[in-house]
């Protein structure tokens, strides 16, 4: 078994301490292995799907963070095929959420959240994939000359 050593906050810590007791863990370490285990189990799920998804990715950031709105405007411009709007909400003096409403492949859409995720800076966040099938579609509409446009079906299981 390896030592890993970590730094948290007093706010992370305390919320392990709380998981440890509430769950009955021996230890911190058993907490944050189980933890780990569970994400990186959710993490290999995720990137081995080729369907198609919408989705919601909603992060919190400290916007006096060194160059983050930069990092993060790069990034989403490289991935500008992905994004469909975004949301820019100031939470107080140096705190703002997003909320950026992405479509494409699930592989894509979950790759560019991870890494908005991982920036530093970014103090929490969370990709909500729902399956959808895209597709650009020609037709009329009432009143309307016919005009090609992407629709987005939400797959429903079975």
């Amino acid at each position: 078994m390896q030592r890993v050593t970590i730094n948290l906050d007093d706010e992370l810590a305390a919320a392990i301490d709380r998981l440890v007791h509430t769950r009955g863990y021996q230890s911190r370490s058993e907490a944050v292995r189980d933890l780990v285990r569970d994400g990186l189990r959710q993490t290999a799920e995720d990137t081995t799907s080729t369907a198609e998804c919408v989705a919601a990715l909603v992060y919190v950031y400290d916007n006096e963070s060194r160059e983050l709105s930069k990092r993060l405007t790069r990034l989403f411009h490289a991935h500008h095929d992905l994004t469909v709007s975004s949301l820019h909400v100031h939470l107080d003096h140096d705190t703002c959420m997003e909320v950026s409403i992405l479509r494409g492949g699930t592989r894509d859409v979950r790759h560019l959240g991870g890494h908005v995720i991982a920036e530093r800076g970014v103090q929490y966040g969370r990709l909500v994939t729902i399956p959808a099938q895209i597709e650009t579609e020609h037709h009329h509409h009432r009143g309307a000359k016919a005009h090609s446009h992407v629709h987005t079906h939400v797959r429903t299981a079975g």
